[in-house]
């Protein structure tokens, strides 16, 4: 049991005891531990608090077993229903613990792939990646990259400009793209990096039907080339509120950061774009997004704009068991879950109520670029756009061509 993080010895001690008392089951044993790891990490107190001896003397066996588990499976289940507060909450992040070290990937691994998280269960945009790194150097609690490759280990590239090339003589010149950067690490943290961004820049350039698409949390924009952007490059910014950032986003460029050189990007003539991803409800999280969402519309002109994504935290079993072993305060995993689409997230009705807000605030920028939903439900896109695609090859043409059409139209007015 120890394989789970944030478990002291008096919480196993005080589940040691109670297992032997009321006779728990292998399954009650490990559901306890859970349980209490969970507390523990969410900073919601612990086992030994939660737990209530049935004071009802009648109770016998597993009558009283279940009365006792049924309490604590309550109690927590209740904190995870209710809206997780941040107000008192220290993530003690320690990136000391943290050992980076960098190698080149060998000369005949692949750097074209598919978004890692792609599902014919949901809609998906069949975005095809280009994988110039492996592994993130940030350390969201929620990322599901680091659960992927299983090490702190970044990996570039040999020979990147190569494979660029090959995959330039590979591509149909009479069909649209659209590839990103930013599934396996981060687009921007790692600069410019043995030429990386030059030969990034110059497959872009070459290949004036691809869209190219660089996703970051990182401010780094002095990393990129010093020269005019590639017209078909879009630097987006995956944003989230101060709160979120502070307590979850661990190593990444706070939201000021970010925005300024989103600035930066679109006074060089070049296109941008913003995710939200992932939308995280906690107390006061309406306030807080809408706050991000105003200032938005408020900075920038929507003609720099390709397009805005919302999307919501979402887990592959595997995940959550690895999150859980992590010695990583966090509050993320403290939020109701259903099985959907074969992951576990918010329920239907919650996931509606985000995305409806989120899409609703943008109220004026609705006709002015492209909005989209990120590997979600697709009975969501009716009820948040008033529309929805028939297939994932519907809605990934009308997002190349929306793109291309904002590529033309900025193009046009330089």
């Amino acid at each position: 049991m120890r394989n789970l993080a944030f478990l002291p010895d008096e919480d196993l001690e005080f589940i040691s005891e109670k297992t032997s008392e009321y006779h728990l089951s292998y399954q009650d044993n490990r559901q306890l531990n859970i349980i209490a790891s969970d507390l523990r990490r969410w900073d919601e107190g612990t086992i030994s608090q939660i737990w209530k001896d049935p004071d009802n003397p009648a109770l016998k066996g597993k009558d009283r077993r279940k009365k006792a588990m049924d309490e604590v499976k309550a109690v927590w289940n209740r904190k995870k229903e209710e809206p997780k507060s941040y107000k008192d909450f220290k993530p003690e992040y320690k990136p000391q613990n943290r050992s980076i070290s960098l190698s080149e990937k060998s000369p005949d691994s692949p750097v074209l792939g598919r978004c890692p998280v792609a599902s014919e269960k949901t809609r998906c945009c069949n975005l095809q990646t280009l994988d110039a790194v492996i592994n993130c150097g940030f350390d969201c609690s929620y990322c599901s990259i680091r659960t992927f490759y299983h090490t702190d280990e970044i990996q570039f590239h040999q020979d990147l400009r190569l494979k660029l090339e090959k995959i330039s003589k590979e591509l149909d010149p009479s069909r649209q793209y659209h590839i990103g950067t930013g599934q396996s690490s981060d687009s921007l943290m790692w600069g410019n990096k043995n030429g990386m961004m030059d030969d990034i820049f110059d497959f872009a350039e070459s290949n004036p039907n691809v869209l190219l698409e660089l996703k970051s949390k990182s401010a780094n924009i002095d990393g990129l080339p010093k020269r005019p952007i590639p017209k078909n490059v879009i630097t987006s910014w995956s944003l989230n509120t101060p709160v979120i950032i502070k307590n979850e986003e661990h190593l990444t460029s706070p939201l000021e950061d970010r925005l300024k050189a989103a600035d930066s990007i679109a006074a060089r003539g070049g296109l941008i774009a913003f995710h939200f991803h992932p939308i995280v409800v906690y107390n006061g999280w309406k306030e807080d997004y809408a706050g991000v969402f105003d200032t938005l519309i408020n900075r920038f002109n929507p003609d720099d704009i390709t397009h805005i994504s919302f999307g919501t935290l979402t887990f592959i079993k595997p995940v959550i068991k690895e999150l859980r072993e992590r010695e990583l305060k966090s509050k993320i995993l403290q939020m109701p879950m259903e099985d959907i689409a074969g992951k576990l997230s918010y329920p239907f009705q919650v996931k509606k109520e985000i995305f409806s807000f989120a899409y609703e605030s943008f109220k004026e920028w609705h006709d002015k670029l492209f909005f989209y939903l990120c590997m979600e439900d697709t009975r969501l896109w009716e009820i948040v756009f008033g529309k929805a695609f028939s297939s994932n090859e519907e809605f990934e043409n009308n997002m190349i061509s929306s793109y291309f059409k904002k590529v033309e139209k900025k193009w046009n007015a330089r």
